[in-house]
């Protein structure tokens, strides 16, 4: 499961240069990952869209024909704000612990910046949705997993350079480290103070200093 140093985590294709007409996509979608962290994907609609980027409801329809193609889009988009601020800045470290370490500190970054006002878009989107299955729900739940994923292969990485105990679970210890970023994520959108943060950085540290050989 490990890979080479000098790798970078696996990222998007290669970008082409973008029309007019996908720009203000992207702008409108940025946007909607914005406002569904404070009313959820659910909440999205063409017409409060609408009115939050300034354009009529057709002028919208022009870019999403239905309200699922609507959530199911912000779901790509914040996907890729996630991959250019959290995972593709951390894929640069070595595998293994510092890797890992990055993506921590990437994810605490992008959240104590205010990327989404309501915190992690993935968290959010998955306190929301946990009941409520179909398409959308299961776009959120197949990045949630690909970042799981993420972390238990730098886990994995960490233990063939023999930097951590070889018989831990990386899945396991994977889920324990999202477990305190995601309820660190949780207390600071509630609350603005950064020790919340703070606090899912020691547990880290804490968990793998306890499992460094």
């Amino acid at each position: 499961m490990s890979s080479p140093a000098h790798e970078r985590s696996p990222s998007r294709p290669s970008r082409r240069r973008r029309s007019d007409g996908e720009r203000s996509r992207a702008a409108i979608l940025r946007e909607a990952a914005r406002l569904a962290t404070v009313e959820g994907l659910d909440g999205l609609s063409l017409a409060r869209l609408a009115d939050a980027v300034g354009m009529s409801k057709s002028g919208l329809f022009a870019h999403f024909g239905s309200k699922e193609e609507l959530q199911l889009a912000t779901i790509e988009a914040a996907s890729a704000i996630y991959d250019d601020l959290v995972i593709e800045p951390a894929g640069e470290q070595a595998a293994g612990v510092r890797r890992l370490r990055a993506y921590i500190e990437r994810f605490l970054d992008h959240v104590q910046e205010g990327v989404f006002p309501g915190g992690c878009f993935f968290v959010s989107a998955m306190g929301e949705l946990g009941t409520h299955p179909g398409p959308v729900r299961d776009g959120a739940m197949a990045f949630s997993q690909r970042w799981l994923t993420l972390l238990a292969e730098q886990v994995a990485a960490a233990q063939a350079a023999g930097d951590l105990d070889p018989v831990a679970d990386p899945p396991q210890i994977a889920f324990e480290l999202n477990a305190y970023m995601v309820l660190g994520n949780m207390q600071f959108v509630a609350t603005s103070d950064p020790a919340a943060l703070d606090r899912v950085r020691r547990a880290a540290d804490a968990r793998l200093s306890a499992l460094a050989v």
